[in-house]
Order: structure tokens, then sequence, then C-alpha cells
């Protein structure tokens, strides 16, 4: 009998397209430059997850090296039926500190140039939704002037 579990599978959950304005700059703090972006707005195209990103969510960041940021954000999804689903989004992007300063002043990277890994938390009070509340999920990610592209797997 193998005991052993098989490694598990990933199946793309949407793609969101994240509105972002410009950045709050904190500045230098314990924990790295803080900033703050505001999230505006955007769109979530997926199989079983499609709607709007409601204005009024925020990425909070830190950088902690000219190559490293930790990314925290927080918004909320609005199904096509009407369903609320809050998102918190947590991971790194790392990159060469000339791309990663670039980034910041807002200034198009290739994507393949820059790691941009997180892992998305869901929470729903919507019956058709409540497989959200009990899995894990990863994204990629993608930044550029005015939006985050990101695609949210689902971990099977």
């Amino acid at each position: 009998m193998n005991t052993l579990a098989t490694a598990p599978g990933l199946e793309h959950l949407a793609t969101l397209i994240v509105d972002v304005a410009a950045p709050i700059e904190v500045g230098e703090t314990p924990g790295g430059k803080r900033r703050v972006i505001p999230i505006v707005g955007g769109t979530v195209k997926g199989r079983e997850l499609t709607g709007t990103i409601l204005p009024g969510g925020a990425d909070f960041q830190s950088i902690r090296s000219p190559e490293f940021t930790d990314i925290h954000a927080r918004y909320v999804i609005e199904t096509e039926q009407g369903e609320t689903v809050y998102v918190e989004n947590t991971g790194i992007r790392t990159g060469s500190a000339q791309d990663i300063a670039a980034l910041a002043q807002g200034i198009p990277v290739d994507p393949a140039r820059i790691y941009f890994r997180s892992y998305p938390h869901f929470e729903t009070a919507a019956p058709r939704l409540q497989w959200l509340n009990t899995h894990l999920f990863v994204g990629t990610g993608a930044r550029h002037p005015d939006r985050v592209e990101l695609n949210f797997f689902l971990i099977r």
C-alpha cells in the first residue's frame, strides 16, 4: 500500500486585471520602504468566478531591498451573480535592482524578468462559492504602470 500522496496539480481559477492608482509613498520604516497602491477597480474572468473588482482595496507593499518586495493586497470581487468575495493576496516580487526601480517609477518591465508569485485567500458567504473558503490557491502576476495582471490557480 502506497501511503505517499501524489503531487498536487493546478487548475486555472481566474485571470484578474486589477486597476491601480498612483502609489502613496509612506517612506522608510523598520519593515522596509512602505508604499500603498490604491485599487480602483478591475475585472475577473474565469470558468467559475467572473465579475468585477470593487474600488476601495489596496496593495500594501514593503520594499525590503532593491531586489525584493513583499506584497499584501486586500480587495473585494463582485461576481456577475451579485455575490461578494473578500480577497487577501500575499506574495513576493523579485528581480534586478534596475527592474524593480523601474516598476516603482511606473516604467514598463518585461514580466518574464520579474518573479511575482502569491497565495490568494478567499472568504465568501455565497452558497455557490463556499468551496473558495476551503481550498488553497496560488498565483502569478505581472505589474504594469496602470494595472496588475494576476492568474490564480486552485491547488488540486
